[in-house]
């Protein structure tokens, strides 16, 4: 299966609940970088949104926000918790390696929980290509993906299969800098441990600001 069957797999016939990456509550990272005024309310696109957990959460923090994900199933949840939640969101399928066209210069923030370690290296080009035309001038985009220090799926080796079938890549600094350099002025990269489901992770945490 590519990654659209499996994301449209894992949201059709696995419960939420028992999705790993599927968090109700915000990472204290996102939270921080809020209060601290890092990260202003402002149009924002929620990459990979999922079940819309934290689209939902960060239109009640005020921000004005598009949520897209490769599969339909995903996004049927987010708008049903949207709905739940009487807020105001935004969202649409959309792959995120194919036409972007129609969100040019729309967005002054894009957020990437953990999107990145599903794309492999060929891919993430057009990925970073297809992020920085999305965002409008000076735009930033806040992008979090597990670090090859993780222990994670057997702890060793760029790419490490999961208990749900996918195929995850996990990156270096030092790729992430050569990858986000042509596109991004890297205002940070750092690796640090954030929570996880059924434990912490080990992750690349890069703040960028589109050139």
């Amino acid at each position: 299966m590519n990654l659209r069957e499996q994301m449209e797999h894992i949201y059709r016939d696995v419960p939420l609940e028992n999705i790993p990456w599927n968090l109700s509550e915000p990472p204290l990272l996102l939270i921080e970088a809020i209060k601290t005024g890092l990260i202003e309310p402002c149009k924002v696109v929620d990459l990979g949104c999922g079940a819309g957990n934290y689209a939902v959460w960060l239109t009640q923090q005020g921000f004005e926000v598009t949520g897209i994900d490769i599969s339909k199933e995903a996004v049927g949840h987010a708008e049903k918790l949207a709905a739940q939640a009487a807020v105001s969101c935004h969202f649409a399928v959309c792959d995120l390696l194919g036409d972007v066209s129609g969100y040019h210069g729309s967005f002054d923030l894009a957020i990437d929980w953990e999107v990145l370690h599903h794309i492999f290296p060929k891919d993430r080009p057009q990925y970073v290509r297809n992020v920085h035309s999305m965002l409008c001038p000076n735009g930033k985009c806040l992008s979090v993906c597990f670090s090859e220090n993780d222990l994670s799926f057997g702890g060793a080796g760029k790419l490490r299969d999961t208990p749900l079938g996918t195929t995850l890549y996990f990156s270096s600094e030092k790729e992430l800098r050569e990858l986000f350099g042509p596109f991004f002025g890297i205002l940070d990269l750092s690796t640090v441990e954030i929570p996880g489901k059924h434990g912490p992770h080990v992750a690349n945490v890069a703040l960028l600001t589109r050139k």
